[in-house]
């Protein structure tokens, strides 16, 4: 029996190679609107998803679906209830992206700690010794806060405890204490904030966590720390960020992501001297993305192999 793989947006040619040695058709979306997806699911089995919205509409055209597998880690593009109420397995790469997404935050730990973007600018504009007024921070010994200690947040924590010698503060509503590494200290919601030196945020996107980092947690921050979110920008109230960095109550940021992608061009963000910006790109290299496109195309040939999936994010009602 030959099986249909819808392809809303581009993947790495490696997950498309692998689908089609097992003799499935591929077909690539006409767009990544839910209006698309609505249009094209309805001759497919699957759908290989990375940031289309997968809602219970396209879930319902999809008459053949059997699995929408997450391109990386996150899933909160999937209506998860309406595919379990259907059927239909979720899946996501949990790992996909855990030591990218690390390295990554390393260098923006660097990156804001040493005011390396800031310092390349005044150069390209002819001011050479505007560092003699701007200096950076030494890491060693300082106080790294994680929120959120998943897969993410615990690599995070190795390389910056192993490689910079900074002291690891966590926090973690879901985790035992058995589970941190000895060389972390546990925090609260309250001391992380107040305790750490540069902050990093790591927690996933669930209803909780919308805005939840506002006013209280940077009133609550030095003036001389640093706030890092490559996790979601929904998780950071932004006009409140933007208060705080203009009434200097934190020192600077480092965003990859934003509540609004991509951001406004009039956004206060973009053109802030202690802000650095970059667009969503945490886990946007060669290899993260051959990894993400093949892990995700191996669950679809296990669901279509009549087989349970490797990293189902639902328990559907099978049909």
């Amino acid at each position: 029996m030959s099986y249909r793989i819808l392809i809303p947006q581009a993947v790495a040619k490696e997950g498309i190679e692998l689908l089609k040695s097992y003799g499935f058709e591929i077909k690539n979306g006409s767009g990544a609107k839910e209006e698309d997806l609505i249009k094209d699911v309805v001759d497919c089995d699957a759908i290989l998803l990375r940031t289309a919205p997968c809602t219970e509409a396209v879930l319902k055209a999809g008459k053949n679906l059997k699995i929408v597998a997450r391109h990386g880690a996150g899933y909160n593009n999937v209506d998860l209830a309406a595919a379990a109420r259907l059927g239909i397995w979720a899946t996501n790469a949990p790992d996909s992206t855990t030591n990218t997404v690390a390295e990554f935050v390393l260098g923006a730990i660097l990156a804001i700690s040493k005011k390396i973007f800031l310092m390349n600018r005044k150069m390209k504009e002819g001011d050479f010794f505007f560092k003699n007024t701007h200096k950076g921070m030494d890491l060693t010994g300082k106080k790294l806060g994680i929120v959120g200690f998943g897969r993410i947040g615990r690599k995070v924590a190795q390389k910056a405890f192993y490689g910079l010698g900074m002291k690891i503060f966590a926090y973690d509503p879901y985790l035992r204490e058995e589970d941190y590494p000895d060389y972390a200290t546990i925090c609260s919601w309250e001391n992380i904030f107040k305790e750490a030196d540069i902050i990093t945020l790591h927690m996933p996107l669930v209803k909780e966590n919308i805005r939840c980092v506002g006013m209280k947690e940077f009133s609550n921050m030095k003036e001389s720390a640093y706030l890092i979110n490559c996790a979601r920008g929904e998780v950071i109230n932004e006009e409140e960020l933007i208060l705080a960095l203009n009434e200097k109550l934190i020192a600077g940021a480092f965003l990859d992501v934003f509540e609004e992608e991509p951001p406004k061009n009039d956004n206060p963000l973009l053109s802030m001297d202690n802000v650095i910006t970059t667009p969503h790109m945490a886990s946007n290299t060669e290899e993260c993305m051959i990894l993400m496109a093949v892990q995700a195309a191996s669950e679809i040939i296990k669901v279509l192999s009549n087989e349970k999936p490797s990293w189902p994010v639902n328990n559907p009602l099978i049909k």
